[in-house]
């Protein structure tokens, strides 16, 4: 059993905190609104706590799943952020996608008070979240990721340390660039289908076992279809990852034409309502003029 604390409980946090608990793990929660706090405790056990600092206090790893990069510096910097709280020697890992800048700013500061950070952004969607079978990919110190692996694996079927802090973090922007235009492909290739008089089912099954197929395709491309997209993972959300890898471009000089456009077929779906939506609503626009 390790004594751990997790900060953020929205719809990732919230399971991924609940599988640590399920594991055997004291497992002390924050979150800013305290009535989700207190519905995890009712749900798992354990406890909460009224800031990171007092969450984080005796922790031998703190786990953070929040919003971007300034909820990110706002629950571990200052006097009630979990730094504040965390010994020498303890482990934060961090669940946010952020840009990788901010992994290292954090980490930076972590190590000044002897605290290893480790960047550990996850893919699966929150699916992925509540059956405890995420991708995790992490930059950080070896030794550091040595000692969270065991723990980290509650809430994951894959952890892979990429590289120094920061990887993690890079890692999961290559995983949304390839999704970003993997999802305006399958769009426009159901619409296809549609116009053409296909049966769509049918095509499905066929070319899902073939080179096509794609977690995609087998998870979104019926709903797509249908017309459904009021679940999964928020235009919003992929937005603002996005804006990150497209930020990280303009750094390390890398092209992504495909990236940009599908940023703003987003923003249009945004501005139909959409800003809730799955990111399969791409099929919104291609389907409705």
């Amino acid at each position: 059993m390790t004594k751990v604390a997790f900060i953020g409980l929205g719809v990732m946090g919230f399971p991924m905190a609940g599988h640590l608990a399920a594991a055997g793990h004291a497992v002390t929660v924050y979150n800013r609104t305290a009535a989700k706090a207190e519905d995890w405790v009712a749900k798992h056990g354990g406890a909460a706590a009224p800031t990171p600092r007092a969450a984080a206090e005796g922790a031998e790893i703190v786990f953070s799943c929040v919003g971007n990069d300034d909820d990110l510096r706002s629950v571990l910097l200052g006097d009630d952020g979990a730094f504040a709280g965390m010994g020498e020697g303890s482990i934060l890992v961090d669940s946010t996608t952020a840009s990788a800048a901010v992994a290292r700013e954090l980490a930076a500061q972590g190590g000044a008070r002897g605290i290893a950070f480790i960047d550990a952004p996850v893919s699966g969607g929150q699916a992925g979240a509540e059956n405890g079978v995420l991708t995790v990919m992490c930059g950080g110190d070896e030794a550091a990721f040595a000692r969270a692996q065991p723990v980290i694996d509650a809430f994951a079927r894959a952890v892979t340390l990429m590289g120094p802090v920061g990887a993690g973090q890079l890692t999961k922007m290559v995983n949304q660039i390839c999704i970003a235009g993997l999802l305006q492909g399958l769009a426009e290739g159901m619409n296809f289908g549609q116009k053409a008089g296909l049966e769509m089912d049918k095509v499905i099954d066929v070319i899902s076992k073939g080179a096509a197929q794609s977690w995609q395709m087998d998870n979104r491309a019926s709903t797509m279809c249908k017309g459904e997209f009021d679940f999964g993972f928020a235009v919003d959300w992929m937005r603002k990852d996005l804006g990150i890898c497209l930020e990280e471009a303009k750094t390390n000089g890398a092209r992504l034409p495909v990236t940009a456009l599908v940023d703003q077929l987003y923003a249009q779906v945004q501005a139909r309502g959409g800003r809730r939506w799955d990111t399969s609503s791409l099929m919104h626009l291609v389907a409705n003029d």
